[in-house]
């Protein structure tokens, strides 16, 4: 770069006592004694130079790219240039040579040079033990400088000039300060609006509409958020306009119970819904459904409800209709908890006919964000620690389960060839011996069947702690079906660095079963 004629060139400023000072590409950090020069020489008031003991010290500032196109250190045509003028800047014997630098080279200013100026500035007020007088006029064109250009600063050296410029006794309300101020606050994350369990608290429930309360459910349900305050809010409203509000509005309202595995504790939630399912069974039949299928997932179905769902003119009815195939499978996944978890239900079933498999594939959930599964992976870890023919992937048992992985086990914990034996457990589920699985019609031989099952983070309620009702009533059922379950949960996957830590991780949990393979295993 050319100095302009008359210039002395760059010099390094002789150290003094009380100032330390930066070399070329060095931050600068002053001493008590030079900052204490700098607080007296700028007149502070007492109240602000107590408020500035506690502004954070300045922190190195960042040359890396910025909203004007600078190039990283080391790269770039123009490096040479800004790197020489940050070095010109550190290196100015006067406040009006550092003012020069920036205004004579206007094209090589880039955001970061600011506060170097700054920084320089603060030296050249604290290296004597008598400050030179600064001319405002000299101040004002610096100030004028940062306020045109500080829009394109960054967050970091908006912060490092406010902290400067107040240091420097610039007013708190003069035009710098609050031009950084300003943009500082655009810079700022929006506030988050309040929770609306607040806003629910103040309003009575008869005082809320129905299309708002829906909304609030669908919410919810949709980001896996298990509120208590708002989902009690959500069951008194139901209960307080029971008589106003139709099974089609109802379905809405009672999706996030079962999604989210929540049994409120409004003790009239469910004398309210069997009230609501008599009345209005026979208007909405895939309404009526929906909701039975929200308390399967709570494990709270009316007798009285599956009555009729069951009878023979609902099961006729609705195979005329443009839903028939979803509502036959909505009616198999509850005529399966009947047949698992209702023994005293003594009402008409599910016709072997009408059946459908429940879930015949893996959910949507699970394909929309397969990327992000751990199922490949452990497939292959499987794979390698037992063999690929030891263990069967993405197999829908009966009534319609699709299962992780699933394991044959012989009685004395081998682990076999899937091929040899019949990998499913027989449905309806027969009773064997007291203390023994089921009994596989293949080798005649007491088996087990392990179902390795991946516990993903988008399996459970945002809190990571309750499952989801869809996957708790799924184990729920397979493990009353006779099969072993091993949860594989997502922080323990995830907590895994590579493929070798995975195998040690499934060998202790198979092993931990009394599972064995290989050579020793069979």
């Amino acid at each position: 770069m050319r100095r302009p004629r008359g210039e002395p060139g760059p010099r390094a400023p002789r150290p003094t006592e009380g100032a330390t000072c930066a070399g070329p590409g060095e931050s600068w950090s002053p001493s008590p004694n030079s900052m204490l020069r700098v607080l007296l020489s700028a007149q502070t008031s007492p109240t602000r130079l107590s408020g500035l003991l506690v502004i954070p010290p300045v922190q190195p500032c960042c040359l890396g790219p910025s909203k004007w196109g600078d190039w990283p250190p080391g790269g770039g045509p123009s490096t040479g240039h800004v790197q020489g003028l940050q070095r010109l800047l550190e290196q100015a014997r006067s406040p009006g040579e550092l003012l020069r630098w920036l205004g004579q080279n206007p094209t090589k200013v880039r955001a970061h040079h600011y506060p170097v100026a700054l920084r320089r500035l603060g030296q050249l007020l604290g290296s004597r033990p008598r400050p030179p007088p600064v001319e405002q006029a000299t101040l004002q064109d610096l100030s004028q400088l940062i306020i045109r250009n500080c829009p394109a600063f960054d967050m970091h050296t908006i912060h490092v000039c406010l902290h400067l410029a107040v240091l420097l006794g610039f007013p708190a309300d003069g035009p710098l300060v609050r031009a950084l101020e300003q943009e500082r606050r655009l810079r700022l994350p929006p506030k988050p609006p309040p929770p609306l369990s607040s806003l629910l608290r103040e309003t009575r429930p008869e005082e809320l509409t129905p299309h708002v309360m829906v909304l609030l459910a669908q919410h919810l349900a949709r980001h896996r958020l298990r509120e208590p305050q708002l989902l009690e809010a959500i069951a008194r409203f139901l209960v307080v306009q029971e008589n106003q509000l139709s099974s089609k509005v109802v379905q809405k309202l009672v999706l996030p119970f079962g999604r989210l595995n929540y049994l409120p504790l409004e003790q009239q939630f469910m004398p309210c819904l069997e009230r609501i399912l008599a009345r209005e069974a026979g208007v909405a039949p895939l309404a009526t459904v929906n909701i039975l299928m929200s308390l399967c997932q709570l494990r709270c179905l009316p007798f009285r409800a599956l009555h009729f769902v069951f009878s023979p003119g609902f099961i006729n009815y609705i195979s005329g209709t443009p839903h028939a195939l979803i509502v036959r499978r909505y009616l198999s996944l509850l005529d399966t908890a009947v047949e698992l978890e209702l023994p005293g239900y003594r009402g008409p079933r599910l016709p072997r006919r009408q059946q459908v498999p429940i879930f015949p594939q893996p959910l949507i959930t699970d394909r929309a964000r397969c990327k992000y599964s751990h199922k490949d992976i452990v497939a292959e870890g499987l794979r390698q620690l037992l063999g690929e023919e030891k263990y069967r992937q993405d197999l829908t048992v009966p009534p319609g389960y699709c299962t992780d992985f699933l394991l044959c086990v012989g009685s004395s914990g081998a682990v076999l060839p899937v091929r040899t034996q019949d990998p499913f457990l027989p449905y309806p589920p027969r009773s064997c011996p007291q203390g023994q699985a089921a009994c596989s019609p293949t080798t005649r031989d007491p088996a087990q069947r392990v179902v390795l099952v991946l516990r993903e983070r988008w399996h459970f309620c945002r809190d990571g702690r309750v499952l989801l009702g869809s996957r708790a009533l799924r184990e729920r059922h397979l493990g009353l079906m006779g099969y072993q379950l091993l949860p594989l949960p997502f922080e323990e996957l995830e907590s895994q660095r590579g493929l070798p830590q995975l195998k040690s991780y499934l060998r202790q949990k198979l092993q931990a079963l009394g599972l064995r393979w290989g050579p020793e295993g069979g």
